[in-house]
């Protein structure tokens, strides 16, 4: 059977912020939001440098 995949969510994004301020390594963000660590690289580089929630929201809607 195939893994559901999980969309993160705006409040998602806010937790990998603040953890990304607290110098969280991606494993660990992976962990904290129940998402493949893949996920967390692709939302790492979309939200800037450093991780900014808002910049990443936008950038997928808009």
């Amino acid at each position: 059977m195939r893994k559901q995949y999980k969309k993160l969510t705006y409040a998602d994004r806010k937790k990998i912020e603040q953890l990304a301020k607290e110098n969280a390594t991606p494993k660990q963000l992976a962990q904290e939001t129940n998402v493949h660590i893949s996920t967390i690289y692709r939302e790492l580089e979309r939200g800037g440098d450093p991780y900014n929630a808002d910049a990443a929201q936008r950038a997928l809607f808009g």
